[in-house]
């Protein structure tokens, strides 16, 4: 058969209709020439430095008032000054997915004072408890990124605020947005009795030198650090976008392990190790080109793939340590071994000894949810019993350090009169919880309030507790307060009620944990709980792990063998 008839394959192909080709689209990644924005918030930074929004905020706006802000800077660039709108009162959460965003808006802000690495003075902490006294209703909430958040925040008033913070030492910037967000540091470093290495030079060294520069103040989405140099790795750095962890090097000493791609969200991962050692004075130089990295390289076309975890899971960790080192750093990284598991928390919740002698008591509010009189009391307190600084930490809560031993027994009397607890077995310590629907325009049900009063309830139904449950409340799927990673972790979303009407309630996530359980917590099918039922069933959870645990099981083994019948 010749090739030319057209029986012939060869003939066939060539009068097939052709497929079309599919064109694949760019990832907006700068370094492979995409630099047309390819998204409205991508057009926002583009059309102007969100960094230069501070100067209208002081010139204009805070003298002409809120009806004169561009509604550009108002949902956009604001945040790199950490301040959001805060939800307009009575809008539910039905309501949160099917409003524009002007729709939800209320006039007043919340304002992120940034902390890095948690570590404060008793006049500092002053600055904020005034602050807070003076304009924003006396609230003040203790995060899990180590900041303190205020509300009902005028943009009238927000100059002046920042005069007083900057007075101490202290800002907003670059507290929210796309970039470098506040650094998680130990809230022990340079006191703990077993640390490996004091993180707090290179965390100092990291905020002087690159906090605030415009070279890495426009990155695909945020970006947030964490370092540690306690073997309780306690600034959860399996779900930071970078974080540097101590280890000892068998021949070069103490240092840090590098891991990158960490987060949550919707679409949680851990972060991975590159297998590198960084020692101390090196931290910022490979910060940045990790920063720098992703800046080039990060996912810009879509903001729901935009965080370091997708180039990272996508690349993997050797061609990930390879543009770093070929592109960025333009050297070897030192190959490192890997930290050891933790084997307690690190929340350092009670009181501890110092390596200088003299003892730190770690305190914990409701959720995190204290006020301007209370932290205004607070420095009080500490300075009463000897201390001048504070610390907070990841996970909610609040540090006094350098305390002698006699003075402990009264600190903590006094603290209590603040609500704020050193007893490590009570559910005080182990309840979490995002901002909710009384501020965050993303929630679909109320948080704080409701984390406060289920510790109430705790208390009094279960008492101490010796194992302690973790239990983090969020307000939507977003994951602020990790609920992936807790022993119950608890997805704020409208369920049906007893009479089949949409009320306030909770997707469950069991057993997750980081450090000694790290890994996401287990969904079980179809099962949800409404807001009225969370006590009774976070009680019914408890008291029956506590009957079946095995001698030193912990909560995360147990959900790991439990039968889903016990656990729903």
């Amino acid at each position: 058969m010749s090739p030319d008839s057209p029986a012939s394959p060869a003939a066939r192909a060539s009068t097939a209709p052709r497929a079309k080709t599919r064109r694949v689209k760019g990832e907006g990644q700068w370094a492979l020439g995409y630099r047309e924005p390819l998204n409205a918030n991508e057009q926002s930074k583009k059309d102007d430095s969100p960094l230069n929004v501070r100067a209208r905020i002081e010139n204009i706006y805070a003298h002409r008032g809120f009806a004169s802000i561009d509604p550009g800077d108002l949902r956009g660039r604001f945040r790199w000054y950490g301040l959001y709108t805060q939800r307009k009162p009575g809008i539910d959460g039905g309501k949160t997915a099917t409003l524009e965003p002007h729709e939800l808006d209320d006039e007043y802000f919340m304002l992120r004072v940034r902390i890095d690495g948690g570590a404060l003075t008793t006049e500092q902490l002053r600055v904020i408890g005034q602050i807070s006294v003076d304009f924003a209703r006396g609230t003040a909430d203790v995060t899990d990124r180590q900041n303190v958040q205020l509300h009902w925040i005028r943009i009238e008033d927000v100059p002046e605020i920042w005069r007083r913070l900057e007075a101490v030492g202290l800002s907003t910037t670059e507290a929210c947005g796309d970039c470098p967000r506040v650094i998680l540091g130990s809230p022990v470093a340079g006191i703990a009795a077993d640390e490996i290495i004091d993180p707090t030079p290179a965390i100092r060294d990291i905020a002087e030198r690159y906090i605030g520069d415009p070279q890495y103040a426009n990155l695909p989405r945020k970006f947030k650090t964490a370092i540690t140099g306690v073997p309780g790795q306690d600034v959860v750095p399996e779900v930071n976008d970078i974080a540097f962890v101590g280890v000892e090097h068998p021949e070069h000493g103490p240092g840090f392990d590098l891991w990158v791609g960490g987060g949550l969200s919707t679409n949680p991962m851990l972060a991975v190790r590159l297998g590198a050692w960084v020692p101390r004075e090196e931290v910022a130089e490979v910060w940045a080109g990790v920063c720098g990295l992703f800046r080039d390289y990060g996912y810009r076309r879509l903001r729901t793939r935009a965080r370091i975890k997708f180039l990272v899971a996508d690349w993997g960790p050797e061609k990930f340590r390879q543009v770093l080192e070929d592109e960025y750093l333009h050297r070897a990284l030192v190959e490192g071994p890997a930290p050891a598991v933790p084997t307690v928390t690190g929340d350092h919740v009670g009181v501890n000894r110092q390596k200088d002698g003299r003892w730190f008591v770690g305190l914990a509010a409701a959720a995190g949810r204290t006020n301007g009189a209370d932290l205004l009391r607070l420095a009080e307190i500490a300075e009463a019993h000897g201390s001048t600084r504070i610390r907070t930490t990841p996970m909610q809560k609040l540090l006094v350090l350098d305390l002698e031993e006699d003075r402990l027994e009264s600190l903590q009397a006094a603290c209590e009169t603040v609500g704020l607890s050193a007893r490590p077995d009570g559910w005080r310590r182990s309840v979490m919880a995002c901002t909710g629907i009384e501020f965050c325009k993303l929630a679909i049900v109320e948080t704080k309030a409701r984390a406060v009063r289920l510790v109430d309830e705790l208390e009094t139904r279960l008492g101490a507790i010796e194992s302690p449950i973790t239990v983090h409340l969020n307000g939507c799927p977003n994951s602020c307060a990790r609920i992936q990673v807790a022993d119950i972790g608890l997805k704020g979303q409208l369920v049906p009620g007893p009479g089949g009407q949409q009320v306030e309630g909770f997707q469950v996530h069991l057993g997750g944990g980081l450090g000694m359980d790290a890994g996401f917590g287990r969904k079980l099918r179809g099962h949800k709980v409404t807001a009225d039922e969370l006590p009774g069933y976070v009680e019914r959870l408890a008291k029956t792990f506590v009957a079946e645990r095995g001698d030193g099981e912990r909560f995360a083994q147990w959900v790991a063998r439990a039968d889903e019948s016990v656990l729903s």
